[in-house]
């Protein structure tokens, strides 16, 4: 089995567990809020990482940015987990700037709840892994809702590109903040540079 085919396994549904998820995605879907069905059991870490280059390592602990319209930009550390009920934890570190580069704010973020999920084929391309199994990691694309310290909501979107994954799957993250779309994400500079890049580890509930 390859490792991709072992991180899908895991998600596979039964034909009984997808019928009563279509059903409730139906009666949510009716009214208007976003549904995601998983397999029972699955729970999924987040993180903007770190990488080093010169060992092949990915740790947590990273930075990412996304810009808006006008060329402001949000910056986010940033890890956590979501599980088949909608739960979720973690959050990170904020930092807002002008188009000139000069600070606008600065605190945390909590997340406060799961929009969507779905993973994508792809294989790690590192050889090692500071958070956790190389054989759970996935590609995929996150939404999670967050709020800020300064009491403004928002969502998060992380994306993340393995070797192999469509092209049409960005690395990186997206943030919305208030009013303010952060859209355009940076993409991760060329190694050895150290930013702007993420992943997804598709765990078991006792994991």
């Amino acid at each position: 089995m390859t490792q991709q085919e072992g991180v899908m396994k895991r998600m596979v549904i039964s034909r009984r567990d997808l019928l009563k998820g279509a059903g409730a995605a139906g009666v949510l879907g009716a009214v208007g809020i976003p549904t995601t069905v998983f397999a029972d059991g699955i729970r999924v870490r987040w993180d903007i990482i770190s990488v080093d280059f010169t060992t092949g390592t990915l740790s947590p602990g990273g930075i990412a940015s996304a810009r808006a319209n006008d060329g402001s930009k949000i910056t986010l550390t940033g890890s956590g987990t979501f599980s088949t009920n909608g739960g979720t934890n973690g959050g990170g570190n904020w930092t807002t700037f002008n188009p000139a580069g000069e600070q606008t704010g600065s605190g945390t973020y909590r997340t406060r709840g799961l929009v969507t999920w779905v993973a994508a084929p792809g294989t790690p391309p590192l050889p090692h892994d500071n958070v956790g199994d190389r054989e759970d990691e996935s590609a995929g694309l996150a939404v999670l809702k967050i709020r800020y310290s300064d009491d403004t909501g928002g969502l998060l979107s992380v994306s993340c590109h393995l070797v192999g994954t469509s092209d049409a799957v960005f690395e990186g993250i997206t943030a919305t903040k208030g009013y303010i779309d952060y859209w355009n994400r940076e993409a991760p500079p060329a190694p050895p540079g150290n930013a702007n890049r993420t992943n997804f580890h598709v765990l078991t509930e006792d994991e």
